[in-house]
């Protein structure tokens, strides 16, 4: 008798055979790795400025039911990689523009910059891809990747100094209803929600009883009803009330490629002082510049420093950006990227420097293993030296307020010294580097979610980029738009003494939460086959 052929297909050289009505779904799962790549380079669309919120519904459905079909572990890192490689290397593609400044000298380093971003932070997708492959159903495995998604984003935040763009509690800034959550569980806790909330109709892959259907429908738009009326009701009962000071951002768009030019430094530092002047000084009391607005060293350029009264109020204050310089013993010097604060006799009163620095932009890091090729574009050669941290700022008569200059901004719960809490923040920054791309508009959303998290006023001033001052609640107040060229003259507003649970309790209670998640997701994996009656 010929022998019996079997039918049965083996797992291991074709992917999980999908429900009649989901079979469209297989062809997907046939090239998993492309899938993911497209996946994750569509949910780009979420962030700063286009806010395709509902696109990630898809795309974090699509990468559980790949990481689901995935025939190994090793295969599941890679589906996760494939997505976080397109996630990071479009949507930080923005900082390739910088090397653009001069194309000549540094435009060959542009694709490097996109592939290295996406090598570099695809990997913090493409480890909880691969862990979360480990629970033995797809329910299992949907919670643990949430819960790693989460805790990996927040070893980005500070992995290697840390680089937390974009987190994906940040698709929700379309909506200050949506992010007054953050002032309870920070952005992580968003990041958590979003997650949770856009792969769960992934489970569909698997069981579509009307109960599933329903339950996939119903908790991602009851959450975020849920997050929306919170939101409004913290709104509804937010103080608008103008304090008595006045601040005046000044923003004068100049060019990155003319910018330290030295033959454009002496206009470029007058455009800052007409600009200033072009409106009356009197009622103000801060006039703010941006990151190194000052291409002068203004604690050793007495000249320069004299120039300069006549953008500062008769009663009021100047805070600007520069660079500074330290010299030790044997007259070396080293930059500082710094904020002075100057009165109308041109008194230097305060000063803070930044502390956070930027990687291949200020410092080098492991630079004795670099190419010689490889080179910061900023004006002082990756060498600055790194500020003690944040710092409270008391000037008489005026609310204290902190510093933070340029990205120091985009990382949670470092902003502020939590020992002693300013009153606002002046955050300094140029986003001319960038041009007309996604990177200031997702730098503002940063800047808005820290405000929403603190509980503080940010008054935010760029060279260009966008202007802003950002109520304690994430609320633009008033703005100049990316590559306009003005003033904008405005109160802060009311200064609360209410602290946000978030400012207290940090990202403790969100870990917590991420750990017991995996827990049970782990008792998923192990009973929860009769327990949960999912099908694998």
């Amino acid at each position: 008798m010929p022998k019996k052929t079997s039918t049965k297909r083996s797992s291991a050289s074709s992917p999980q055979i999908l429900p009649s009505n989901l079979k469209f779904l297989n062809f997907f799962l046939r090239y998993p790795k492309i899938t993911a790549f497209i996946c994750g380079g569509l949910s780009v669309l979420a962030f700063a400025p286009h806010y395709y919120f509902p696109i990630l519904f898809i795309t974090f459905s699509l990468l559980i039911i790949l990481i689901n079909n995935a025939k190994r572990p090793l295969q599941a890192f890679q589906i996760g990689y494939a997505f976080g490689f397109s996630l990071f290397s479009f949507g930080l593609a923005w900082i390739g523009n910088a090397l653009l400044v001069d194309i000549a000298k540094f435009g060959w380093l542009y694709p490097l910059a996109f592939l290295a971003c996406g090598a570099f932070f695809g990997l913090f997708v493409a480890f909880p891809a691969g862990l979360s492959y480990f629970f033995k159903n797809i329910l299992s495995r949907y919670l643990a990747f949430a819960s790693l998604w989460t805790i990996f984003e927040w070893l980005r935040s500070f992995f290697l100094t840390g680089f937390p763009w974009n987190l994906e509690g940040y698709t929700l800034a379309f909506s200050n209803r949506l992010i007054q959550f953050a002032s309870v569980g920070g952005s992580f806790s968003l990041s958590l929600i979003v997650v949770l909330i856009c792969a769960l109709p992934s489970l569909l892959s698997v069981k579509r009883t009307k109960k599933m259907i329903s339950t996939c429908l119903l908790i991602p738009l009851g959450t975020l009803f849920a997050l929306y009326t919170y939101g409004s009701i913290r709104l509804y009962y937010q103080d608008t009330t103008p304090s008595e000071t006045t601040i005046r951002l000044v923003q004068p768009s100049i060019p990155q490629s003319m910018k330290w030019q030295k033959e454009t430094l002496e206009y470029n530092f007058n455009q800052y002082i007409r600009i200033s002047q072009s409106r009356n000084l009197e009622n103000i009391d801060f006039v703010i510049w941006g990151e190194t607005a000052s291409p002068y060293p203004l604690d050793y350029d007495y000249e320069h420093l004299q120039n300069i009264r006549e953008a500062i109020p008769e009663n009021g204050y100047l805070i600007t950006g520069l660079v500074r310089y330290k010299f030790d013993l044997y007259q070396n010097y080293y930059p500082l990227n710094a904020l002075f604060v100057i009165n109308s006799n041109g008194d230097i009163l305060a000063s803070y420097d930044k502390s956070h620095l930027v990687p291949f932009g200020e410092y080098i890091p492991l630079r004795q293993y670099l190419p010689k090729q490889i080179r910061p574009i900023t004006n002082a050669i990756g060498n600055f030296l790194a500020g003690k941290g944040p710092q409270k700022i008391q000037i008489p008569g005026q609310p204290s307020f902190g510093g933070l200059i340029c990205y120091e901004v985009i990382f949670p719960h470092q902003i502020l010294n939590q020992q002693e809490r300013p009153q606002w923040i002046v955050n300094l920054t140029n986003d001319g580097w960038y041009g007309n791309s996604s990177g200031p508009y997702q730098h503002l959303d940063s800047t808005r979610m820290r405000a929403v998290e603190e509980g503080i006023t940010i008054a935010r001033a760029a060279n260009t980029g966008i202007s802003a001052l950002i109520s304690p609640y994430g609320v633009i107040l008033g703005q100049i738009n990316l590559n306009e060229t003005g003033i904008l003259d405005i109160n802060l507003p009311q200064v609360s003494e209410f602290r946000t649970p978030y400012s207290i309790l940090g990202n403790v209670p969100v870990l917590g939460i991420c750990l017991l998640l995996l827990s049970l997701s782990a008792y998923l994996a192990l009973y929860g086959k009769k327990k949960a009656k999912i099908i694998n």
